[in-house]
């Protein structure tokens, strides 16, 4: 009796997460910053690194301490300063070509906001496979959370992002120079597997050099809820 059949590994069904888009992360030697830290970051970054200005699929990770519940929410504890532990990492997201540039920041002493962050060296962390996916940061409309959970959904579909679930998180406010951001952290979940890696390419929104509309895998919204 001949007998011929095929079976695919499990590395051969599982789907692969693409690596022309990672998150570059850096060690770095910073005891505080401020909460809110975000436009003196980008700034010490662009001027380190001139290329970033112009550079349309990079953005800028904000920093998050010890106490910030993975960045889901914000601490509240009133301070205007944020403790880092030895864990906190400063992280660009990139694209592949990209990661020489970046790496010269290795060594580097970044003026932000007065506060001295020495960068270490830097490793490449891939995109996720899980489909439950948050934001730190995403711009919110005037309104409250259903009208923030309506823009984000409008937003998504946009994209071509399906999610079954959403949830908002705590608002608190961005300050630039010029202007304030108000902002609120945003989960999904229910992803297909190409719409979760399409969100963490391409993020959501606009200000990604400030930290909004990056996406990073979390564990489950039912532990959240």
């Amino acid at each position: 009796m001949n007998l011929h059949w095929s079976e695919e590994s499990a590395d051969d069904a599982a789907p692969r997460v693409p690596d022309d888009i990672a998150d570059l992360n850096f060690r770095i030697t910073c005891r505080l910053l401020p909460a809110d830290h975000m436009w003196a970051l980008y700034r010490a970054l662009s001027q380190a690194l001139p290329w970033l200005d112009d550079e349309p699929r990079a953005a800028v990770h904000s920093i998050h301490g010890a106490e910030s519940g993975n960045g889901w929410e914000r601490p509240q504890s009133g301070s205007d300063e944020i403790h880092l532990s030895r864990r906190a990492r400063l992280c660009l997201r990139l694209p592949r070509e990209r990661f020489a540039d970046a790496r010269e920041l290795q060594g580097a002493l970044l003026d932000v906001g007065g506060y001295q962050v020495r960068v270490g060296a830097a490793n490449v962390r891939p995109l996720s496979s899980e489909t439950t996916l948050f934001s730190r940061h995403l711009a919110a409309p005037a309104g409250g959370e259903s009208a923030f959970l309506e823009q984000a959904a409008a937003q998504l579909a946009g994209a071509g992002v399906s999610a079954s679930r959403m949830m908002g998180g705590r608002g608190h406010v961005i300050r630039t120079p010029d202007r304030e951001i108000a902002v609120c952290s945003l989960m999904v979940s229910g992803l297909a597997f190409g719409d979760a890696i399409r969100l963490q390419q391409r993020g959501l929104g606009g200000e990604q050099k400030l930290g909004c509309g990056i996406f990073l895998p979390h564990k489950g919204i039912d532990a959240v809820a």
